[in-house]
């Protein structure tokens, strides 16, 4: 498609994202508004009309610091007063002040009041009210309803994107071509589309002829019978509105009866009777308002409307005719109409050289006169052909704008939500490459990049994942959401550096935020401080008891000191958040360390089934296996586990245990030996390895190897001579050292 995501018109655009912006913003939905405010904002970011509705849209969401962000470096009127409601919400009542007294002293105020009126919607429609019923019932724990009002919401209004939101949150998404599906790129179309060469019994526009047959050149086989071509002939006439017509076609073959004729006889007029310029005038303004306030209702009436509906011609004008039948199809029968008036002979004639002049006004059908006889077709010269005019093209060619744009909004919305989709199923390789198939504009935004970070994350590549969030803050500065999981990523990275700059910016900017409080949480942790963290993660929950996150953190550190506080802490995000797998694995490593492997098995499986390909997951449920004898079952979820992730450390470990179990030595050093090449310092595996190579016989290998674990954890010296001490036999039957199976998976 050569215009897959743009329209010719960009004021089209610009008018269907103001409509939807407003009217989500209207109904209560902020969050659907500001997903719209943003792609248009970084599709169009130089138009202050963009700027200020994104501004307004975070402003709502109480992001004021974002939308502070984006209007105080300008200087435009709107930009002004924004600003100025930002430094009010912050208590900044003299910057407040003087950001007022420059707008209303802007030159451009006086125009920028004019342009501020829009229609406001006084009640939220009904789709707009199930997707807020959907919203409240799934902060309040009723999962089924507010399923069942979300895809209400979708049915009637399938741009409203808190409820496709809220479903993926829920996790019972389908397909996203079951929510949005395909629709065509518009097709331009002309003004009147084709009509049959006799009568139809519609009452409006009888033997109206077509725009494209006024400059067709001669075809005999369009003649038809003397009686189709006279039909032709008396549809030169420009039809009068039939508002009262009512029974059958006309029986006649050349014309149909006027109304005139239905009454009787009329005196014959005079072709050279002046016309009445102010009624034509009259005629031809009305015609234009007519068809200007079509256009627009057009423009309205098929914001929200459905994917069968948007393409057909439905607006009226007040005469009843559609818009196209009023200027290009009048104007061109018109022009022939006067044309052929000049003809007095009913001779055929054999060319005609004089050319059309350009009407001034407009022909009624109570000034143009019958044409006797049949006169002369003649085929105008392909030079004579004069420009349309943009009065005659405007109902089409506005309304293919408007097709267009609408489409485009609707196909840039499906691209976000089969990006929304994979994340939430964890399918991340598909939701990094719906990211990387937008377009630069998009792909660069906030919520491109957040969902790009987060599915890397997941992915455990955090070395990407940490570019993506820092372009992220380079985009929006201010920007709060998402940054506990960022803070969570240093954690991992073990940047304690960067982890204490985040955290001190994000209480700058709002210390009554979670995500800063879970970022110096995190900071305490790193260092150890488990008290710390933990008061900070509980101040978490106060200020958002509804963030999962904060809970299942506070678990992980409570997990070493206070089992049954750690299992209450995972148990509180489960009720807030049930899909939280975080939350799951907490409880499944809290059963485990009691030994209660049939409760670890049960919540390591509903963790893995939530994320499917996490390797961390899959190993703990390859782990309980092993533990519960099962050793063929868990060396077949280790070995699924290591296709998803290769490099992970901690599932290759336990596996190559299972095949020194298994007497599979060969197997395991070629495990151990990967382990010993990407982490060369750790103890653990260079001990096994060790030991694998004593039971194959090696002993030379096995003892450089013992004096290499002694150098880098002088500790293991009893385990060393433990293992010296003990037989070949023996060896392969102990059960080793699960030390490195430890792991705090936030």
């Amino acid at each position: 498609m050569a215009m897959e995501s743009r329209v010719e018109n960009e004021t089209q655009l610009s008018t269907r994202y103001q409509a939807l912006i407003w009217s989500f913003l209207d109904s209560g939905l902020p969050k659907t508004a500001l997903f719209y405010a943003e792609r248009f904002f970084s599709q169009v970011k130089n138009t202050h009309t963009a700027r200020h509705l994104y501004a307004i849209t975070l402003l709502e969401l109480e992001q004021t610091h974002s939308a502070l962000g984006l209007v105080a470096e300008s200087s435009c009127a709107g930009c002004l007063e924004l600003k100025a409601r930002c430094c009010t919400s912050l208590g900044r009542w003299s910057v407040a002040s003087e950001a007022l007294d420059a707008a209303i002293s802007h030159p451009t105020y006086p125009s920028f009041g004019a342009n501020a009126y829009r229609p406001a919607r006084q009640y939220p429609d009904e789709a707009a009210m199930y997707c807020r019923q959907g919203n409240m019932a799934m902060k309040g724990n009723m999962q089924d309803k507010a399923v069942v009002a979300f895809q209400k919401a979708l049915a009637l209004n399938p741009l409203l994107w808190e409820a496709f939101d809220g479903l993926c949150y829920l996790g019972v998404v389908s397909s996203v071509d079951v929510h949005f599906p395909t629709r065509p790129y518009p097709i331009r179309r002309t003004d009147e589309p084709p009509k049959a060469a006799f009568p139809v019994a519609t009452g409006v526009g009888f033997f109206t002829p077509e725009t494209n047959g006024l400059f067709r050149p001669w075809d005999p086989k369009m003649l038809g019978t003397p009686e189709s071509f006279n039909a032709q002939i008396a549809a030169l006439k420009e039809p009068q509105p039939r508002s009262g017509l009512s029974g059958d076609a006309p029986t006649q073959q050349t014309r149909p009866l006027s109304s005139a004729e239905e009454t009787g006889p009329v005196p014959k007029k005079m072709r050279t009777r002046p016309l009445d310029t102010s009624r034509t005038s009259k005629l031809k303004q009305n015609g234009e308002d007519a068809q200007r306030k079509g256009s627009q209702g057009f423009a309205f009436s098929n914001l929200f409307a459905a994917p069968g509906r948007r393409n057909q011609p439905t607006t009226r004008t007040t005469t009843g005719k559609p818009p196209s039948s009023t200027s290009t199809t009048t104007n061109a029968a018109t022009r022939r109409s006067n044309r052929l008036l000049t003809v007095t002979s009913t001779k055929p004639t054999a060319k005609v050289t004089r050319r059309r002049q350009p009407t001034q006004q407009t022909l009624t059908s109570d000034t143009e006169e019958e044409m006797p006889g049949e006169p002369a077709y003649s085929p105008s010269p392909p030079n004579a052909q004069s420009p349309p005019s943009e009065r005659s093209q405007s109902p089409a060619h506005d309304t293919y704008d408007l097709e267009v744009a609408d489409w485009t909004i609707y196909d840039l919305m499906r691209r976000f939500a089969h990006a929304a989709r994979a994340l939430a199923v964890y399918d991340l390789d598909v939701c990094i490459q719906h990211v990387q198939a937008m377009t630069d504009s998009d792909r660069l935004s906030p919520y491109a990049l957040s969902v790009a970070g987060r599915a890397l994350f997941e992915k455990c590549e955090y070395a990407k994942a940490e570019k993506i969030y820092r372009q992220l803050r380079t985009v929006d500065p201010y920007r709060m959401w998402d940054m506990d999981v960022y803070s969570t990523l240093l954690w991992y990275l073990q940047k304690p550096v960067d982890l204490s700059f985040l955290a001190q910016e994000l209480s700058n900017i709002n210390s009554r935020s979670a995500q800063a409080w879970i970022a110096i949480g995190n900071l305490f942790s790193l260092q150890k401080e488990r008290s710390q963290a933990l008061t900070c993660f509980g101040r978490a929950t106060q200020m958002d008891p509804l963030c999962a996150y904060a809970y299942t953190l506070s678990g992980h550190e409570s997990i070493d000191e206070d089992l049954s506080k750690a299992i209450n802490f995972f148990e509180s995000a489960l009720r807030i958040d049930p899909r939280h797998y975080n939350a799951w694995y907490g409880l499944g490593s809290c059963y485990m360390r009691t030994a209660k492997l049939r409760l670890a098995e049960y919540h390591y499986r509903k963790a893995n089934a939530i994320h499917p390909k996490n390797a961390v997951l899959l190993g703990c449920v390859g782990l309980t296996l092993e533990r519960k004898g099962q050793r063929d079952a868990a060396l077949a979820i280790f070995d699924e586990a290591i296709v998803i992730h290769p490099d992970n450390a901690l599932v290759r470990y336990r596996r190559s245990k299972i095949l020194i179990s298994m007497k599979r030595y060969e197997n395991a050093i070629n495990d151990l030996e990967y382990l010993q090449r990407t982490a060369p310092e750790e103890s653990n595996v260079i001990f096994q390895l060790a030991r694998v190579y004593r039971l194959v016989g090696d002993v030379v290998k096995s003892a450089q190897l013992l004096a290499a674990v002694r150098d880098i954890a002088p500790k293991n010296l009893n385990r060393i001579k433990k293992l010296l001490d003990m037989k070949a036999e023996e060896d392969a039957a102990a059960a080793g050292d699960d030390s490195m199976m430890v792991v705090d998976m936030r």
